[in-house]
């Protein structure tokens, strides 16, 4: 963090270390370049802005787990907001993918020359293929069966048989759906590797 503060007035990695002491906030180890890409693209650090940023990145080609969950939970607790979610979802379609950004990388170029490369170097991006239908798909499965299964374990501990049956069913449904996308996911992967070591 103090590298960051020394850095000179302009650059990616001094805007960062400002904005983290104006939000009394330090960096944490692994999502460093989290917080670049809430400088580089103007999104505060509240919680709307951080689903906003989701949005965006989810657009941007990052379908990561925590990117989907956040964006998932925003759009439950918030769904007055979905058109602003949608726009930055569109917006992050037709820009230069930043996912692989870094503060060690852009840490020391100017914030302007960053922003510069964003908005000017618009892309068209291919609708969904199908390797990201199945990603999305086997992410939301397990996300869903996560929760059915966390919903269901109090009633598993009772000792009413219709509680057991009733919660035993839809635990073992949340089950076959967390494994089912685990699987899924674990054979694209495997596609994937396949296809770059040949």
């Amino acid at each position: 963090m103090n590298e960051l503060r020394c850095l000179p007035i302009g650059t990616l990695g001094k805007e960062i270390a400002n904005c983290l002491d104006e939000n009394n906030l330090d960096l944490v180890a692994g999502y460093e370049s989290h917080d670049l890409k809430h400088i580089v693209l103007g999104y505060k650090m509240t919680p709307l802005d951080e689903i906003r940023m989701q949005a965006f990145m989810l657009g941007n080609g990052n379908y990561t787990f925590p990117c989907i969950a956040i964006l998932i939970f925003g759009m439950l607790l918030l769904p007055h907001k979905w058109l602003i979610f949608a726009e930055d979802f569109k917006r992050g379609r037709v820009v230069h993918p930043i996912s692989s950004w870094t503060i060690e990388v852009y840490g020391e170029k100017q914030l302007i020359d960053m922003r510069k490369i964003i908005t000017d170097n618009q892309i068209n991006r291919s609708h969904f293929s199908i390797p990201k239908i199945v990603r999305f798909s086997a992410f939301l499965a397990m996300i869903s069966g996560v929760f059915g299964m966390l919903f269901c374990l109090p009633y598993l501990f009772s000792s009413s048989l219709e509680d057991l049956v009733g919660a035993g069913f839809p635990f073992v449904g949340g089950t076959i759906l967390t494994i089912g996308g685990l699987i899924a996911l674990s054979n694209l992967t495997q596609k994937s590797n396949l296809v770059l070591n040949k």
